[in-house]
C-alpha cells in the first residue's frame, strides 16, 4: 500500500460560531490522505465475471472551512475501487480544480462556502456565481474519461478512470464556452453527451450536444420567466426533458449576496421536451403540479408519449425538527423523495403523472446501456429518517412486474450509490449483473465495498470488499466496465 499524506483534518466545527456541524462529524468527516492499496481482503468472493471499476465521488474539504460549512461546499474526492479476475484496489484522489490548487497553493481556505457572502470570493463559474467550483456532485464516464461535475453548474472537470489523475477542466476540444450542470446524460448507442448551462441572467437555460467524438455541435437558447435551478435532465431515442420547477432563488437574498432558496408552490411544475437537434423555439411545455426533482431515473418514448420517472420531493423546505439557523439550512439535505411517472402526450399536449411508490428512495440508477429507452429495472438507495442524509438500504424497482425489492445494510451501517454492474455478456435491461457500493460501518469505523446480486437483492452481498481507510459518505457514482477500460488501453 502507498499513500500521499495531506494536511491533517480537524474540522468538526464551523469557524465562526463554533457550533458542531453534523457534516464534518463521524460518518462524513473528511480523510486527509491519499492511498493506493493492492489485494485487499474479500469477506465472500468477488465473481469473476464482475471485472471494472466502482467510482464514488463527494465532498472532502482539504482545509478547514471559512464559515458554516455546507456539504456542498467541500472538495471534490473520487474514491474507487477496481476489481478485475477477482481481485480489489483501491485508490482515491482529490479532483485538482483552480479552486482547490489555489487553496493549495496558500495553504488554507480561500473560499467561503454556499451559505455565506461570496463577494470576497477569489472568482467563481463562468455566470459571476462567486461560490467555489469544487468538481464534487457526479462522475459521468464520456469518451475515456470521467467527468467530475459541480451540483450548480460549473467546469466539468476530466479524471482518468483508473489513475484518477485530473486532466483538467475539458473543454472538448476548444468548443465548450460556459459550464455545465451536475448530471449531463450519456447515450451509450450514439456516444453522444447532452447537457444543459443555467445561470442568474439571461439566457437562463441553454441546452447543448457533444458528439462521439467530443464536440459541441449544438446550443441553443430556452427561454425562462425567469432564474431557475433546475439539476438534472432526461434524453430518448429523438427528444431531450429540460425542467423548470418552482425551488427559485430568493431575490431579495441574492441581492444581499446570500444564496438562499425558495419554493413557489403558486408555480406549476413544467417540463419541456425538445428535440434532440432542436432549437430552442421547438420546445413544448407540459404543466404539473408544482414538486422539486433532483435526479431521474429515466425516459423513453411510447407510442405518440414521452414516459419520464424521477424521483419527486413534494415539499422542499427545512425540516420541523430543526431549531438552530445552521440547523434549518442543512436540513434541505434531508431528503424526502418518491418514485414517480410523468406521461406527456405529444399528439395532445396533456400531461399525467402518477405515483408509483410511496418509499423515501433516491440517487436512483439504470444499466447505463439503456439509458433514453424504456427499461424494465431501476434501482435507488432507501433514505433512513435521521436527521442527516443517510442511505440505510437499497431497492430495486420491476416495472414489468410493478414490483419492488428491498434490502438494508444493518445498524449503523450507511451506504452511497449503487450503480448496476452488468455481468460480461448479460443481456441489456436485464437483472443479470451486480449492484455495487459503498457501506461504511458507523459503529467499527470502517469502510468496505459490497457487492450484490441484481437478481437476488434481498440475499444481501455476495462479496465485501474491506478498504484501507474510512469513505465518507458522498454524493454520487458510476460503473466503468472491463469492455470500457480496454477501449480506454488501445
Amino acid at each position: 500500500m502507498t499513500s500521499t499524506s495531506e494536511q491533517p483534518l480537524m474540522v468538526a466545527r464551523t469557524a465562526d460560531t463554533g457550533e458542531a456541524n453534523p457534516y464534518l462529524l463521524g460518518v462524513y468527516a473528511p480523510v486527509g490522505t491519499e492511498i493506493d492499496a493492492e489485494d485487499l481482503q474479500v469477506i465472500g468472493e468477488i465473481p469473476q465475471d464482475l471485472n471494472g471499476v466502482y467510482l464514488r465521488n463527494g465532498p472532502n474539504p482539504r482545509f478547514a472551512p471559512e464559515g458554516r460549512y455546507h456539504w456542498f461546499d467541500g472538495d471534490g474526492m473520487i474514491h474507487a475501487v477496481h476489481l478485475e479476475n477477482g481481485k480489489a484496489r483501491y485508490r482515491n484522489r482529490w479532483v485538482r480544480t483552480k479552486a482547490f490548487e489555489a487553496e493549495s497553493a496558500a495553504g488554507k481556505a480561500l473560499w467561503t462556502g454556499v451559505m455565506e457572502n461570496p463577494k470576497d470570493n477569489p472568482f467563481g463559474n463562468s455566470h459571476g456565481l462567486g461560490l467555489k467550483d469544487n468538481a464534487n456532485t457526479d462522475v459521468v464516464f464520456h469518451r475515456g474519461r470521467i467527468l467530475a461535475t459541480w451540483y450548480l453548474c460549473g467546469s466539468p472537470y476530466a479524471v482518468d478512470p483508473l489513475s484518477l489523475e485530473t486532466l483538467g477542466a475539458d473543454d472538448f476540444l476548444g468548443t465548450l464556452a460556459g459550464d455545465m450542470m451536475a448530471h449531463p446524460k450519456v447515450d451509450e448507442t450514439t456516444g453522444e453527451l447532452f447537457w444543459f448551462d443555467y445561470g442568474p441572467r439571461p439566457p437562463y437555460l441553454r441546452y447543448g450536444v457533444i458528439s462521439a467524438d467530443g464536440r459541441v455541435v449544438r446550443t441553443t437558447d430556452i427561454e425562462l420567466p425567469g432564474p431557475r435551478l433546475p439539476h438534472d435532465m432526461a434524453i430518448t431515442e429523438h427528444y431531450a426533458v429540460l425542467m423548470d420547477l418552482p425551488l427559485v432563488q430568493d431575490l431579495a437574498a441574492a441581492r444581499q449576496g446570500r444564496h438562499k432558496l425558495h419554493f413557489d408552490r403558486s408555480l406549476p411544475s413544467r417540463f419541456g421536451v425538445l428535440p434532440r437537434y432542436g432549437d430552442g423555439s421547438q420546445i413544448r411545455w407540459f404543466e404539473a403540479s408544482p414538486c422539486y426533482i433532483y435526479h431521474v431515473v429515466n425516459a423513453w418514448e411510447e407510442g405518440g408519449e414521452v414516459v419520464l420517472d424521477v424521483c419527486r420531493v413534494q415539499r422542499p423546505q427545512p425540516r420541523a425538527d430543526a431549531h438552530t439557523p445552521l440547523a434549518k439550512m442543512l436540513s434541505y439535505l434531508r431528503l424526502d423523495a418518491q418514485l414517480h411517472r410523468y406521461r406527456f402526450d405529444l399528439r395532445t399536449g396533456a400531461c399525467r403523472e402518477t405515483p408509483l411508490d410511496d418509499d423515501n428512495t433516491e440517487f436512483p440508477t439504470v444499466d447505463s446501456r439503456g439509458v433514453g429507452r424504456a427499461n424494465r429495472y431501476s434501482y435507488a438507495v432507501h433514505i433512513s429518517p435521521e436527521s442527516t442524509l443517510k442511505f440505510d438500504g437499497l431497492v430495486r424497482h420491476d416495472n414489468l412486474a410493478g414490483a419492488k425489492t428491498e434490502y438494508r445494510f444493518g445498524p449503523g451501517r450507511w451506504g452511497s450509490e449503487a450503480p448496476f454492474a452488468p455481468r460480461e455478456g448479460a443481456a441489456a435491461d436485464s437483472a443479470d449483473g451486480y449492484l455495487v457500493t459503498f457501506v461504511q460501518d458507523e459503529r467499527e469505523g470502517r469502510s468496505e465495498l459490497d457487492i450484490l446480486d441484481a437478481a437476488d437483492l434481498a440475499a444481501g452481498p455476495v462479496a465485501r470488499v474491506l478498504l484501507p481507510q474510512r469513505v465518507p459518505l458522498g454524493f454520487h457514482a458510476t460503473w466503468v466496465r472491463a469492455d470500457q477500460l480496454e477501449n480506454l488501453r488501445s
